[in-house]
């Protein structure tokens, strides 16, 4: 062997042959990026819904001609024995005076998950997207006012934007999904997206609240879980979760079938539909924020080949 062949004999050094060598397809070790873009989305699509639907004539008409088709009030409903108005009744969480009681119960339920699993910073942003939520919601009630653009009946003119008994259940959900075992993260989000899909038909079909306000709590909890994965430190984003293929069909239809059941009127079909439909896109919107989306993952760069 040649002096030139021995210089060219790549030198060995310990622990090299223990590394495994890259595979030609493979992508290397990902990195987990913070996912600014959803939380940036949910908010744009939060504003959108409040300029059409309050701050224009013709969305304010809309919205109020679906209180004229049926009678005033929710005995119409099919939900109604279920919704806490009808005198004696035990309200279906959270809705009439189990909201606050239904929102303490979910926080300590958050508490104890994170103390078992001593996930910290999940702990923290699950947290964080409840109380956004629902103090948001507050604040927002009071900030965004609602004006009066076609002399509607004073009993129209309330402001319920957000809907604070839809912002329970989706902050709640997606609270939960961050703190539960991956394993059992879809499962969880499941359950919680058809609880969602009741509420949001019911306060919508009830006339508690218009659609918009329904729509608008769910993508403020949407915007918020959006910031605390942004906010998460890489290493504690939640993962990609490997979901049964059949499961999102299963989600969404059965939020479906629940949105309609839970919507249903005797005295309006339009209004039903109306109502079930907005609980669907809430449904939707809540499940792609929690198992839906994909993770945001950047590749390393290979070194070039010769």
């Amino acid at each position: 062997m040649t002096q030139h062949d021995s210089q060219s004999l790549p030198a060995h050094r310990p622990g090299a042959s223990r590394q495994a060598p890259e595979a030609p397809g493979d992508p290397g070790p990902s990195r987990t990026t913070r996912p600014w873009m959803p939380a940036l989305l949910y908010t744009l699509g939060f504003l959108t819904v409040y300029l059409l639907a309050i701050c224009t004539p013709w969305g304010q008409r809309a919205e109020n001609a679906l209180f004229d088709l049926g009678k005033q009030g929710g005995e119409e409903a099919w939900i109604y024995p279920l919704s806490g108005a009808a005198y004696g009744s035990t309200p279906l969480p959270p809705m009439e005076l189990s909201a606050k009681p239904t929102l303490m119960v979910g926080l300590a339920v958050i508490v104890v998950l994170t103390l078992v699993r001593r996930c910290w910073w999940q702990g923290c942003a699950a947290l964080g997207v409840v109380i956004l939520t629902t103090g948001g919601k507050e604040v927002l009630k009071s900030t965004m006012p609602r004006p009066d653009l076609v002399g509607a009946p004073e009993n129209l003119l309330d402001q319920g934007f957000p809907s604070g008994h839809t912002a329970i259940p989706a902050a709640l959900t997606l609270a939960a999904v961050l703190v539960v075992s991956p394993r059992i993260r879809p499962y969880v989000a499941t359950a919680g997206v058809l609880w969602l899909a009741c509420i949001a038909a019911a306060s919508a079909t009830m006339g508690g609240h218009r659609p918009s306000e329904v729509l608008g709590a769910t993508l403020l909890a949407c915007a918020c879980y959006g910031l605390a994965t942004w906010l998460l430190p890489p290493a504690a984003v939640p993962g990609a979760t490997r979901n049964p293929r059949a499961l999102p069909v299963i989600t969404l239809t059965l939020a479906l079938a629940v949105a309609l059941v839970s919507g249903a009127r005797n005295d309006t079909l339009t209004r039903s539909l109306v109502s079930a439909a907005t609980a669907f896109i809430c449904a939707a919107l809540v499940w792609y924020a929690a198992v839906g989306r994909p993770v945001h993952t950047a590749r390393r760069t290979r070194p070039a080949r010769d």
